[in-house]
């Protein structure tokens, strides 16, 4: 028979697994290829995210990767939080799957930004916080076309939101975490939007 302790370190280190592995699939570079669009990480930034997918003008492909990241996200957090109802299992399950995107296995751990799953995460981790960024998101891009500068504030809004609303304090770190790790993976845009050099989506670069 297991151990408490050791019944709990195995579903942490089964949940880390798992969900790292759902979140390392690139759909980005798979939708583009099944698409017959090519190689994502041969155009625009490189990136193997919706907003470089749309960069190849299929919006239907940039619609479908936007869907499944955000989607593989959500799907680990809730498997998680179904099987075990503990909110501690929940945020591995949503930070693994978070850094899965950023770092696949597949493609030499040269993944995307995060921005999607981050939204999928906090959505099915933290509704009310998850509307808020995806919504200030749309908004912001809406107004702006500079997809990073949309990125950073509503990712910054989401983390206040998720404070504001009293979430556990597991699903306040995993907030904070992905937060923090959207803006270490933008330093570059960061850079250039200090400069006034961020190009606006559509503007060529």
């Amino acid at each position: 028979m297991w151990e408490s302790g050791e019944m709990t370190s195995l579903a942490f280190v089964s949940v880390a697994a798992l969900s790292y592995l759902l979140g390392s699939v690139p759909f980005g570079l798979i939708i583009t290829r099944l698409g017959g669009a090519g190689d994502v990480r041969a155009i625009g930034s490189g990136n193997i995210g919706a907003t470089n997918v749309l960069r190849t003008g299929r919006k239907e492909l940039a619609l479908a990767t936007l869907v499944l990241d955000a989607g593989k996200g959500a799907a680990a957090v809730l498997l998680a939080r179904h099987l075990f109802d503990n909110e501690a299992l929940t945020a591995v399950a949503g930070a693994s799957a978070f850094i899965g995107h950023l770092f696949p296995v597949w493609l030499n751990f040269k993944g995307g930004k995060g921005v999607a799953t981050f939204y999928g995460v906090l959505l099915a981790a933290a509704w009310p916080a998850g509307l808020v960024a995806a919504g200030l998101w749309i908004a912001l891009f809406a107004l702006t076309r500079i997809s990073s500068l949309s990125a950073l504030i509503a990712a910054a809004a989401g983390l206040a939101a998720a404070w504001l609303t009293e979430q556990p304090a597991p699903i306040l770190l995993l907030t904070a975490f992905m937060t923090t790790l959207i803006y270490v993976r933008h330093h570059e845009n960061i850079g250039r939007l200090v400069r006034g050099q961020e190009p606006r989506f559509g503007a060529g670069r």
